[in-house]
Parts: structure tokens; sequence; C-alpha cells
């Protein structure tokens, strides 16, 4: 059984000083901090200390080896999305990141996948970026945020950003960033453990309700955290779907239950009963290992909860392998999904 994780995260060793270059701050930088340690920092703002394993191919492939984990499918980190930046400086930002990516999967092709990330805020040159992509770069296809400022998933104006994504066969990725109510999540690291899993169903809810799903049917998401709250309010979704369309189904009148199955969700709930919940709402086919590596919130263990469970091993060789590379669109578990 080769084990695909398809949900971690990546960025070079050494990033410009993108303050200087375009001269406005927001942008993060490294600060070398030894012993393989460097501390995120925006201006001079700590972030987040990070390891070796951020940024070095080499120690990630040791850890994978530990952990039993043979490929990666890798993905910036969200906080380098630079939505926020103005937009031709988050395209420069965006294809130093992708070429990075792209420079780790070429030199170790049997151990990594890659995803690009766009400068979604400037759907026109995200699709120039997105072809760039999958026709030069040889990725498998984009990582994408939950909300794009103050546009969420359903906009219009991001509908060329998923048609040439569909065009194309790329995948998309979907993750957590900018999480709502941060103003009053100032303490117990609330926006990681409240508002990811809420900005998870912000995302699904919009490309449901906007009617993203049936309008480019051919289209692979996948969502991080398992959906995040989204499996566990559906029954409240549905519920004020069927009560109140008038404010619900405004733009697409579609039950949202008819969409369980249209996309995938990563594994990574850390609760065995969750993940049994999971597996019964969205089906043993559209679940994928996902880590979060190298990140401590993730599961770092290779998948042990998953291994270790009572669930068929006919199921477990799905949620370990077969079900990414159907989401990635390679070889013949991809078939039925093309």
């Amino acid at each position: 059984m080769c084990h695909i994780d398809i949900h971690t995260h990546i960025m070079p060793s050494s990033i410009p000083n993108w303050v200087k270059k375009f001269g406005y701050n927001g942008f993060i930088h490294l600060e070398p901090q030894g012993n393989c340690q460097a501390n995120m920092m925006i201006g001079e703002t700590f972030f987040r200390k990070v390891e070796a394993n951020s940024w070095d191919a080499d120690i990630r492939i040791r850890e994978m080896v530990e952990t039993g984990i043979q490929k990666q499918v890798l993905s910036t980190v969200p906080v380098l999305f630079n939505y926020w930046a103005k937009e031709r400086d988050a395209y420069d930002t965006s294809r130093f990141y992708n070429d990075h990516i792209a420079e780790v999967c070429r030199a170790h092709p049997d151990r990594y996948f890659g995803l690009g990330t766009l400068p979604l805020q400037d759907p026109e040159l995200a699709c120039r970026e997105l072809e760039r992509c999958i026709n030069e770069l040889g990725l498998t296809g984009v990582e994408i945020g939950s909300h794009i400022n103050e546009w969420n998933l359903n906009e219009a104006v991001l509908w060329p950003v998923y048609e040439t994504a569909q065009r194309l066969n790329a995948s998309i990725f979907v993750h957590p960033w900018d999480m709502m109510g941060q103003e009053r999540m100032k303490r117990y690291w609330l926006p990681w453990l409240v508002g990811m899993p809420a900005e998870s169903s912000l995302a699904i809810c919009s490309l449901i309700f906007g009617g993203v799903f049936d309008r480019f049917p051919r289209l692979r998401f996948a969502f991080a955290h398992g959906g995040g709250s989204f499996p566990f309010t559906l029954g409240r979704i549905k519920h004020g779907f069927d009560v109140r369309p008038d404010l619900v189904a405004i733009d697409h009148d579609v039950s949202p239950e008819r969409y369980i199955g249209h996309f995938w969700v990563d594994s990574l709930v850390h609760d065995h009963h969750t993940l049994e919940y999971n597996l019964r709402l969205f089906g043993e086919d559209k679940i994928a290992f996902g880590s979060d590596y190298p990140f401590p919130l993730g599961d770092l263990t290779g998948g042990r909860m998953i291994m270790e469970s009572e669930i068929s091993g006919e199921v477990k060789e799905k949620i370990m392998w077969k079900n990414a590379m159907a989401w990635l669109g390679i070889g013949e578990t991809s078939k039925k999904d093309s």
C-alpha cells in the first residue's frame, strides 16, 4: 500500500524581502534562529516558529519514511497566499512559491506531487498562473483559500478560474485562512480551533448555494480538516434550505444534501468516531489521508489512528492512497470521476 498525504505545507528556506521590493508591509519573511529553526515574521510581529522540515525536502523524506508515508502533496502555507496584496505583487509572490514547489517535485518525483497558489484577487492573473502551474511547471492542481478577501467562493468573478481548472484537469484543495471573527478570538488559539472549521463550512456552503458544483461538474474539490464544521451542521443547513428557501435558495434551488459525495475531504479530524461519521456521510471513496504536516495541529503519526482502527483493509487502502489518486486525477482510480 502506497500511503499518500494530500495535506502538507512547504515553504522556501529563503524568502525575498517583499516589503523592500514592493514598498509596503504585511508580507512574511523568515528570521533564522539556529538549531534548524526559523521565525516566520510579519514585519516586526512574530507569527510562528517553524522547523527545518518546513523547507528541507530531505528531512521531510526521512520523516515520511519514519511514519510510512510514501508521497506528499505539497502546498504553500496559507499565510503566504497574499490575497490582500496588490494584484501584480501577489502574482510575483505566487510565481516564486510555485517555482519552489515545482523544483522540489522535479528533484524528488517519486516523493512529491505539487499544488500551486494563485493571485486570486485578480482572476485574470490567476488564470494565467494556473495555466503555467499545470502546463509548464507540471503541478497537479492548486490550493486556494476559503474566501478571497471579501469574495466567498461562489462569486461569479472567480468562475473563469474554475473554468480554467476544469479544462486543465486541475485538482483544487481548499484550505481555511484569515479566519472570521478573529477580533473576538484573541485568546486560547481560537482562530485555529473555532475559526478554521467555520471557514471550511463557509467555503462548502458557498460553492453549494452558489451553484458552482453544477456549473463546473468535473472540478475535483477537496477540503481540509475533514470539511471543518460542515458535516456536523449539515442537518441545520438542509433544514434552513427547506424552511427558508427565500433566504437560502436564492441562487441555486438544489438541496445541499445532493452534493454529498461530490467532493473530497481529508481525514484530519483527530477522533475515530468523527472519522467513522464522515465515512458514513461522505462515503468511503471521498476521504483521503491528510496530515497538515509539518504543523503541530496536524496528524504527524502517518495515519496511525486510521491504520489501528477497525475500518476494513479495503477502506483503509482507499483512505490512504486510492482516494488521493482519484482526487488528483491520476491513474485508473480517477476515471469514474473524470
